[in-house]
This record gives C-alpha cells, sequence and structure tokens, in this order.
C-alpha cells in the first residue's frame, strides 16, 4: 500500500474511530482525548515543524545561490503574485456562487455560541515594515515565513557574490538540506498514526451531530472547494503541465493537509513532491515558502461562502455594495490568514464586521470549522503548489524552446 493510501485510510479509521468513541463511549472522551488522541497528534505535528524551518532557509539560500540574477527572483515574485490575485479572486467568487446558489442560511436555527472578537486589519504599511526582521533567528523561532524569505534572499545574494569565502557555509547549507530531508522520511513513517490521533481527536471532542444539522452549509462549502479544484486541474491541463502527474506527485502533501489542517506542517513534503515532479530546485525552492506564507485559496472560498451564509441566516439583503464589500475584504483577509489550524474563524470575523454582518455569525459555524478546515488547508496547498508548477511551465518553457536546434 502506498504511503498517501495509509494516510487516506488513517483518515477513514480515524473517523470510524472518534465516532464511536463519541456515540457508543462519551465518558471516555476526556480521558481519551486529552491523554492519548490528543497528545499524540501533537506529537507528530512537533516534528512536521521541527524540520519546516530548516529546510526552508537551507533551500531558500541556496536558491538563491543558484539564480542567475536577481532580477529572477523579483520576476519570480512578481508573477506569482498575479497569479495568486487572479486564482484567488476566482476562488472568493466560487465560494460566493455556491452560497447563493445553495442558500444554506435560510431556515436555520441557532447552533451554536462562540464568543469571537473581530480582528482590526493590519494597515498596509504596517505589514509591509513587518517584511523585515529585526533578528534573523528571531524570524526563525517564530516561523515567520515571509521574514525568513527576505532573511534567506539577503544571505544567498551576499554568499553568491562571494564564491570563495562562501563555499564552505553553502556546502554545510547543502548537508543540512540533505539532513533535513532525511529527518522527514523518518518522520514521514508516522504520518498514519499522526493523522489517524488528530482526526479521532477531532470527531470524539466534538461529535458528528452538529456536523449533520448544517449538512447543507458542510456540503456546500465542500462544494466550492471541489469547484476550485477542478479549476486548477484545467488550467494545469490547458497550460500543459499534466494535471494527471501533478495529482500522483503532490497527492502526499495533499492528504497530509488534509490531515493535519497545516499549510505549514505540508511544506517539507510539497517541497520532496515539486522535486519528484520534475520542478526546478530554484523555483520551487522559493515559490512554495512563499506560496505558503500568502496564498489561501481555501481561505477565499472559505470568505465569500461564509459571508453569504451569515447574510442569508439573519435576513441581510445582498446588495451589490454589500458584496463588493465582501469580495475586496475577503480577498484581503484571504492573504494574511495564519497557515494553522482554526485561523479561518478568527479571518471571518474580520470580513463580517467590514461587511457589517452580525458576528454572532461565527458561533454558528464554529462547531462545524475543524470537520471543514482540512479540506480548505488541502485547496490551500493545491492553489500555492499549482501556482508553482505553472510558473515552472511558463518560465521553463521558452528555455527550453530556445534550447531546441533550428532547422535550416
Amino acid at each position: 500500500m502506498t504511503h498517501t493510501r495509509q494516510i487516506l485510510l488513517a483518515l477513514i479509521l480515524g473517523v470510524a474511530a472518534g465516532g464511536a468513541i463519541n456515540l457508543l463511549v462519551p465518558q471516555w472522551v476526556p480521558l481519551v482525548d486529552h491523554h492519548i488522541l490528543a497528545p499524540a497528534g501533537q506529537v507528530f505535528l512537533r516534528l512536521l515543524q521541527f524540520i519546516v524551518v530548516p529546510m526552508v532557509f537551507c533551500a531558500l539560500v541556496l536558491s538563491f545561490t543558484q539564480v542567475e540574477r536577481d532580477e529572477h527572483v523579483t520576476h519570480y515574485a512578481g508573477k506569482l503574485l498575479v497569479l495568486y490575485i487572479i486564482t484567488s479572486a476566482v476562488a472568493l467568487a466560487i465560494g460566493m456562487a455556491v452560497a447563493a446558489w445553495l442558500t444554506p442560511g435560510l431556515g436555520l436555527g441557532d447552533v451554536g455560541q462562540v464568543s469571537i472578537e473581530a480582528k482590526e486589519p493590519v494597515p498596509l504599511s504596517q505589514w509591509l515594515v513587518g517584511l523585515v526582521p529585526r533578528n534573523p533567528f528571531e524570524a526563525l523561532a517564530d516561523a515567520n515565513l515571509l521574514q525568513i524569505i527576505i532573511a534567506a534572499a539577503l544571505v544567498g545574494i551576499a554568499a553568491r557574490q562571494l564564491p570563495e569565502q562562501s563555499q564552505a557555509f553553502i556546502k554545510t547549507l547543502e548537508s543540512g538540506y540533505h539532513i533535513t530531508l532525511k529527518i522527514l522520511s523518518m518522520v514521514l513513517k508516522l504520518a498514519p498514526i499522526g493523522v489517524f490521533a488528530l482526526i479521532a481527536s477531532v470527531v470524539a471532542s466534538q461529535g458528528l451531530e452538529l456536523l449533520i444539522k448544517l449538512g447543507l452549509y458542510v456540503f456546500g462549502l465542500l462544494l466550492a472547494l471541489g469547484g476550485m479544484a477542478l479549476f486548477y486541474l484545467a488550467v494545469l491541463a490547458l497550460a500543459g503541465a499534466r494535471p494527471g502527474a501533478y495529482l500522483r506527485h503532490f497527492s502526499e502533501s495533499l492528504s497530509f493537509a488534509l490531515g493535519t489542517a497545516s499549510s505549514n506542517a505540508a511544506l517539507p513534503i510539497a517541497l520532496k513532491n515539486a522535486a519528484a515532479y520534475g520542478a526546478p530546485h530554484q523555483l520551487s525552492a522559493f515559490a512554495l515558502p512563499f506560496g505558503t506564507a500568502l496564498k489561501r485559496d481555501g481561505a477565499a472560498v472559505l470568505q465569500g461562502f461564509n459571508a453569504l451564509f451569515v447574510a442569508q441566516l439573519f435576513g441581510v439583503d445582498v446588495t451589490l455594495p454589500l458584496v463588493i464589500t465582501i469580495f475586496a475584504t475577503g480577498l484581503l483577509v484571504s492573504f494574511s490568514t495564519a497557515g494553522v489550524p482554526g485561523a479561518g474563524l478568527v479571518a471571518m470575523s474580520t470580513v463580517l464586521s467590514a461587511a457589517g454582518l452580525p458576528l454572532e455569525g461565527v458561533a454558528v459555524v464554529a462547531g462545524v470549522d475543524r470537520f471543514t478546515d482540512g479540506f480548505r488547508t488541502a485547496l490551500n496547498v493545491m492553489g500555492n503548489t499549482a501556482n508553482a508548477m505553472l510558473l515552472a511551465r511558463v518560465q521553463h518553457e521558452p528555455e527550453r524552446q530556445a534550447a531546441k536546434p533550428e532547422h535550416s
């Protein structure tokens, strides 16, 4: 059995085990969850997060030392940002369209109580200042991917301009990168156990009753997420980027994202999958951490879908100004959502507040947020990796064409 199938089987068994514990022996839930399932899942997540920063930093510095000119990095980032904005807008539109079509919020009563305060959006100037690390070690300790990218760029560009003096340093980083790859292969052997524990913990502690009551909401959100995934496969096919090969090579990182609900935890696996897919290392080593920090298609679908759901739930008229506000705010918020479980709820409060919609809507979906979080994270990872592979196709196709001999 392949590793990906083992993870998917662990997901299914985790749901079954968690549901059985919740339904048959509910008195055991605190004991089993708090002392067995939750700790086992957290240990697995910590092992993945343990290698994220050293692997990403080493890969980034090495990619910057291999880039021929500094302008190439700006070129990569500029093209990626254009792709991110376009595809995130499509994700928002799909989320809003499915919510408008299914109207999951009509006729639904109060189903939850959660108190979440609206989060004030960070001003653009402050966000830009925050990209520059004051202390590179602090950026590494906090796993701030955007700051790590800036720090790695400075180190890599400087090292490239000092080829003799930096030779030993680069060899050390190469050794460090291969060591993290070895650790990753060791951690991956525990993946079925870790994924089983994580999903079983969620189902055992939250149960399936609320999931059934909000069935139309969950179905609609999953439908929108699936629609965006099909959009990416269609774009990959149109670009000649081998969607079948993409699914084969990246199924491991996508299933990891589904089980862990953490884009950051899936990043090392995505880097490994990109190499197997055949993406140039200098591009994927920059594009995938960059996308993990910024690209959130799952969050974009969620914000568009949830905003219209809440409007329907509380009988708010959906006007053109409201739609424009939701769209603009949702697009901005999707780029600032953290790549960790549960971050979508806090971001949702920002969109609802900006659109003048009741924040009580957060309470309604809070109970099923963790059930859908893994699917949204899988779409986040798919959006990140698909955009990187599209850029690899666009960037290197002209080079391949130029390398072909001309026939007289």
